[in-house]
Parts: structure tokens; sequence; C-alpha cells
């Protein structure tokens, strides 16, 4: 069990973990878990970890079909600026290793935003906390766990 999913049980909602083998030699996490599950990656959501302009962190979930605006994400946080966090930072404040970061269970709960393509699905795919690990779960529960936010902050 991991953070994530005893996050989920806790909260009592309606979700399904997903394994697969982790290969380390795969150029994408996200790449990765679409190719092993079988699912379209507009389905399959990355966890990015960004730090804004005043210092503080912030998450931006884009499905793997996409890329993260940066410039849409710290509009929707209600910055100017925001920019990929540094790696240390990102596993000391989540408790993840890169890879395997979720948006649930995080050490630190981290403000969270959501591409608004998330909304289009009955259920979403994103990181159960490790490596090979995802959970499946409908975006609206998603945005409830984390306190999250939705906005179009992908493009393609």
């Amino acid at each position: 069990m991991t953070p994530a999913i005893n996050e989920a049980k806790k909260h009592k909602i309606k979700f399904e973990v997903h394994q697969y083998s982790h290969n380390p030699s795969h150029s994408s996490y996200g790449k990765e878990a679409v190719d092993s599950l079988g699912v379209a990656a507009t389905r399959v959501f990355k966890t990015l970890v960004l730090q804004l302009d005043n210092g503080e962190l912030t998450v931006g979930i884009v499905p793997v079909s996409g890329q993260l605006n940066l410039k849409q994400l710290a509009k929707a946080a209600g910055r100017k600026k925001a920019s990929m966090a540094d790696a240390t930072l990102v596993q000391r404040s989540t408790g993840y290793v890169l890879g395997g970061v979720s948006p649930l269970g995080q050490k630190k709960r981290l403000a969270t935003i959501i591409d608004s393509s998330a909304t289009s699905h009955e259920t979403i795919f994103v990181s159960a906390g490790r490596r090979g690990l995802e959970i499946e779960l409908s975006p609206v529960d998603l945005c409830r766990l984390t306190s999250g936010t939705f906005a179009p902050i992908a493009q393609n």
C-alpha cells in the first residue's frame, strides 16, 4: 500500500489500482504507463511539481498526450511565472520519487491544478505513488481529494 492508495481508501471513493512491471530504461514514465496499461494517452495523467514565482510549490496534472503550459499554470495559480521544481525539493515535499509522484497522499499537501480535459473522461489514471503503479479514479474525486481546481493548463 502507498499513501495515495491509503488516502483513496480512507475517503471511500471508487478506484482501481493497476500495476505493471516498470522498465528503468524506458524514456518516459507516462508513456510507459500508457503502453503497459493499453489505455489512451489522453486518460493517463502525469503529476508535475512546479515552483511559482513566490517560491511556493504547486502540482500540475496534465495528460501524457500533451505538455504542461507553464504560463497557463501560473495564471491558474494566480501568479506570473512557474518553473519545474528541483527534483530534491519535489521528493522532500511529496515523499515520492520522480516517476512515482502521486497527487494523493503527499507528505505536504500542495495546491493542485488539474487540466480541464480530465473532465471529459469518466475515469483517469494518475500515479499511485510508485513507478509501475497507477490509480484509476474519477476526475471529480481526484479534484475533491486534492482540494484542486480544473483549468486549461495543457497544450498539445
